[in-house]
């Protein structure tokens, strides 16, 4: 029997303790955030500055949130990494026709050196 005017206990269930499954499935769902900062001085001079965020939610709801870090990073998204590697190609592609330039250039000017010397 509940006492009138006492809120249920959202973890709990049916009747006993919740298990984990369920408490992390609502963790998930609604998400949670840890921060906290470490500051170390020494006479009154700031020597080192630690922040610290930590996030736990389901992707679903990072994405709701805005977060989506992830998908941008190529250690963790292969779309990233092949638009990484696309774009360092197409850089690589820029500087060898520079290069080659550069060198049909010089031995244009070298050709025509030896024609009139």
């Amino acid at each position: 029997m509940t006492a009138p005017g006492r809120l249920s206990d959202p973890y709990a269930s049916d009747g006993g303790s919740a298990n984990l499954a369920d408490i992390l499935e609502r963790v998930l769902d609604k998400g949670i955030v840890i921060a906290g900062d470490i500051r170390i001085n020494l006479l009154d001079i700031e020597l080192l500055t630690i922040k610290l965020r930590l996030i736990v939610a389901s992707l679903d709801k990072a994405k709701e949130m805005g977060i989506d870090w992830w998908e941008d990073d190529p250690a963790l998204s292969g779309a990233a990494r092949r638009r990484e590697l696309s774009r360092e190609n197409e850089q690589l592609q820029a500087r060898i026709a520079e290069l080659e330039s550069r060198h049909d250039d010089s031995r244009d000017a070298h050709t025509e050196v030896v024609r009139d010397g």
